[in-house]
């Protein structure tokens, strides 16, 4: 079976993964450089920020980001030579409101991952030295890791690059769908190239609702700028990943810390602003006031694929045989990512799935 997928961040490249690994022959298409938009401006969490604010199929999914990756990292680093990087730092939460909650989690879903513990002050500074005075008390996971995504991202493309079953087309926007009989029979090109294939996905993240007009559906996904710093410290420097007031400070292997994240309905605009940085910074130092003697390496912005209720579209289109869907990941494409790919290809291939695919089904999708 060859399948054509439109957008090759961590939703397409981990999809095409999957199918490859299966037999089938794919061809990725994106209309900038692989894994450049959203994939690879995140922090890398894998798991979403407060899981208790987020719908119980959003956590489905991301509860088995960490496992899978870590089994594709084992698979992908022999021949790619590049290391995932996946930092088992576990992650303080000082946000008082969610104390009572976030220990309650644990207990209410049994997930090993979300296991925490409430620390006090002497216990505090023993998991993470460098926490500001202003924090008395936190609750600590100790098993939440991050993963370095622009790591991941490098080692996908170059798996997938060299793969005798794989052809990446880049730069290459995807303006139509050649429809007939309920089938799409070839995807045009914006130079007016044609494509054929026996199935088509789209995992086109923030864009996604460019489709809405051509299927006659209304996508309900768009774009929100989320933006970062980064900071370089001594390696191993901060212990566990930080959040507070929904701002994170994810720390790297080699001493990188990476700091986030605004949120801005700005279009498709990825300029960061130097009022969101100012905002960023004060949030992030005053976990950490150390942080101030060292210095801001970068700053970026992406554009996340926001949708209603974070709870991502996976499934056959409505009406069309031969169409795929794997967007609407809004904050979680990351930790959702690996289970989404998965569910994706089990349902494509109809193989058992991991889990109940009704809930992610595109039947939410209304006619436009």
């Amino acid at each position: 079976m060859h399948i054509a997928i439109i957008g090759a961040g961590v939703s397409g490249l981990l999809t095409a993964l999957e199918l490859v690994e299966q037999g089938c022959s794919v061809t990725i298409f994106d209309q900038q450089q692989a894994g450049h938009a959203a994939s690879w401006a995140g922090g890398g969490i894998l798991s979403p920020m407060y899981p208790w604010r987020y719908p119980r199929e959003v956590n489905h999914l991301a509860q088995y980001g960490k496992q899978l990756y870590q089994q594709w990292n084992e698979k992908l680093l022999p021949e790619t030579e590049i290391d995932f990087e996946i930092h088992e730092t576990g992650m303080l939460i000082f946000d008082e409101a969610d104390f009572e909650i976030g220990l309650n989690y644990k207990d209410q879903y049994q997930d090993p991952m979300q296991h925490c513990e409430y620390l006090e002050r002497e216990a505090l500074e023993q998991v993470n030295p460098h926490i500001s005075e202003q924090f008395q008390h936190a609750i600590y996971f100790p098993q939440l890791a991050n993963v370095r995504n622009p790591r991941l991202l490098k080692s996908l493309i170059s798996y997938l690059k060299q793969h005798p079953k794989v052809q990446v087309l880049e730069n290459t926007w995807i303006e139509k769908f050649n429809l007939q009989n309920n089938q799409i029979q070839s995807i045009q090109t914006s130079s007016g190239q044609h494509f054929e294939a026996d199935q088509f996905v789209i995992t086109t993240g923030a864009w996604s609702n460019c489709w809405s007009e051509q299927l006659q559906l209304s996508i309900p996904v768009e774009p929100v700028q989320g933006q970062m710093l980064l900071f370089k410290t001594p390696e191993n420097w901060l212990p566990t990943m930080c959040m507070n007031n929904v701002m994170y400070l994810i720390p790297r292997m080699d001493g990188h810390v990476v700091c986030g994240s605004s949120m801005n309905h700005l279009g498709f605009d990825q300029r960061p602003s130097v009022q969101t940085q100012q905002n960023i910074y004060k949030a992030c130092t005053e976990m950490v006031p150390e942080l101030a003697n060292f210095p801001i390496v970068k700053q970026w912005a992406g554009l996340r694929p926001s949708s209603p209720t974070g709870i991502p579209y996976i499934g056959q289109m409505p009406e069309i045989e031969n169409l795929w869907a794997n967007f609407g990941h809004y904050r979680n494409g990351l930790c959702m990512g690996p289970a989404s790919a998965q569910l994706l290809r089990q349902l494509m291939l109809k193989q058992e799935t991991l889990v109940d695919a009704t809930a992610y089904s595109t039947q939410r999708l209304q006619p436009s």
